[in-house]
């Protein structure tokens, strides 16, 4: 069980860690590298904070705001993140919308993030085995009768490189069953300015990043952004959160090493970034 690791290492010396002094690039943004970073720590690694992105508050929420008025003509809401989640109970309650509002949804969230609805809502009602879009859309496929039903799709607006395939690939497979999907952006994922990471880079260039961690598409697009060529990290071993990522992350040139296979945590990752590892050195 992964909730236990921090017990496991508590007292073990930092050596025998699997991850002893190895340094892993995590891009993922603020909110969630803090607990991929105490994962690394946990199992002796050494995490390089470097967010590639930030997710923020929308400028304007008039979008958002429409749907949140209308929540009694939904069937489902299916949530793609832990963000989208914080998002949009955020603005009912800024909007004094009574969590009764959503009395008549079914509420769908991914891995982890079921912790988090459940906390805000009370109740999850479909949590996929695969903690992906696609399974979402693989749940709600068995469901009869599930083509005559709404679906609201909480997203984020990405601001500053293309949208990653993830999300429309989502919409049009919700299409494909029958639902009448109403897409809405609910905050904003935005890149950040590689100016503020110049000893990161540098790290990154002089090979003394072991690991770069990707755990979203929207991470490695803006990292390109970053770096002048593949030469700048051709000596550190692409890490991806999945098999989505990776395979975004390979149409876009990476050589992918490490793919978690338990992608509902951050512990899962850590992992199997350990588990690389230590079969290289052996």
């Amino acid at each position: 069980m992964h909730t236990n690791l921090s017990h496991i290492h508590l007292l073990t010396p930092s050596p025998k860690l699997p991850l002893y002094g190895k340094r892993i690039l995590v891009t993922a943004p603020r909110n969630y590298a803090s607990r991929f970073s105490e994962q690394i720590i946990t199992q002796g690694g050494l995490p390089v904070l470097m967010p590639t992105v930030e997710t923020c508050y929308l400028s304007k929420y008039t979008e958002l705001d429409a749907a949140l008025s209308r929540l009694d003509e939904f069937n489902w809401i299916a949530f793609t993140s832990r963000n989208g989640i914080m998002a949009f109970f955020e603005r009912m309650n800024d909007l004094n919308i009574a969590i009764s509002a959503l009395k008549d949804c079914q509420l769908c969230a991914l891995g982890k993030d079921a912790d988090i609805l459940l906390s805000c809502f009370g109740k999850v009602d479909l949590i996929p085995s695969e903690p992906s879009p696609k399974g979402i859309v693989n749940e709600l496929a068995k469901i009869p009768q599930i083509h005559q039903q709404k679906i609201l799709v909480p997203v984020p607006e990405v601001i500053g490189i293309p949208e990653p395939n993830i999300v429309p690939n989502f919409i049009s497979e919700l299409h494909k069953l029958g639902l009448e999907v109403t897409r809405v952006s609910t905050y904003i994922t935005q890149c950040l300015q590689k100016d503020i990471y110049a000893i990161e880079l540098n790290l990154i260039q002089q090979g003394l990043i072991d690991v770069i961690a990707f755990s979203s598409t929207v991470e490695v697009e803006s990292f390109l952004t970053m770096v002048n060529s593949h030469s700048d990290y051709q000596n550190c071993v692409i890490a991806c959160f999945g098999p989505y990522t990776a395979a975004n992350a390979r149409k876009l040139g990476f050589n992918v090493a490490i793919v978690s296979k338990d992608y509902s945590s951050f512990a899962g990752f850590t992992e199997a970034i350990a588990q690389f590892l230590t079969c290289a050195s052996s």
